[in-house]
């Protein structure tokens, strides 16, 4: 004769074991049997009982978490509209001000602008004191400074870690820097970074927005 199986969903399970525990403690002390035999099955209980409540409440938690998130979402995207519409519309806006902010950079002379499929190569000069001076180009053309067509400049991310530390190789691990619309750009560093670690990577960007692929990673260490 197969076992009675426990229920599956959690609060069934729950009503479940602590009707079982209670019937179980009566059977023994009916048939006289040691009470201490039960100690592991009480404490695995009293345990689930503490647990179960618990993961309820922190699901319940996140459920309202994720609401206030897309609530707080939603304002800031309704936000963020009206301004994107005036930057756009006001007379002094650039494209480079557009592609920096990360708005729609118009395309007004009707040819399409290829999204960028080269990846940006960076050489890192970092001899002089708490600065480093980072040289672009492309990978089609390292030998030459000019961009690929339609990209407007390229995105240059950075972040710094300790010496010895391995670099990370995932992009949001790294913070923006600056958009670089010329193929050499300087970075400074403060006095608590000499002798870290500065790990570079960028991306070209066409006058549309549209971002090409990351670069390899780049890392020099800061002299102090």
């Amino acid at each position: 004769m197969a076992e009675r199986r426990f229920p599956r969903p959690d609060a069934d399970f729950a009503a479940y074991m602590n009707n079982y525990y209670a019937a179980v403690e009566k059977f023994w002390s009916v048939q006289g049997l040691d009470d201490s035999d039960l100690k592991p099955l009480k404490e695995a209980l009293a345990a689930w009982g503490a647990a179960f409540p618990a993961h309820v409440a922190a699901q319940n938690a996140a459920e309202a978490a994720r609401q206030s998130k897309d609530a707080a979402r939603r304002t800031l995207e309704a936000e963020a509209r009206p301004i994107t519409s005036f930057i756009q519309g006001f007379p002094k806006t650039t494209d480079a001000d557009r592609a920096t902010i990360g708005i729609t950079v118009r395309d007004v002379s009707g040819t399409p602008t290829p999204i960028p499929t080269t990846r940006p190569q960076t050489l890192v000069q970092s001899g002089q004191r708490l600065m480093h001076t980072l040289r672009l180009s492309d990978e089609s053309t390292p030998t030459r400074r000019a961009r690929p067509k339609g990209v407007l400049g390229a995105e240059v991310w950075l972040t710094l870690i300790d010496a010895g530390q391995p670099a990370p190789t995932d992009p949001s691990a790294l913070a923006f820097l600056t958009m670089a619309m010329k193929p050499s750009i300087r970075a400074d560093f403060r006095s608590g970074d000499g002798g870290k670690t500065a790990v570079h990577m960028t991306r070209w960007v066409n006058t549309q927005g549209e971002k090409g692929p990351w670069s390899e990673i780049t890392a020099a260490t800061v002299a102090a």
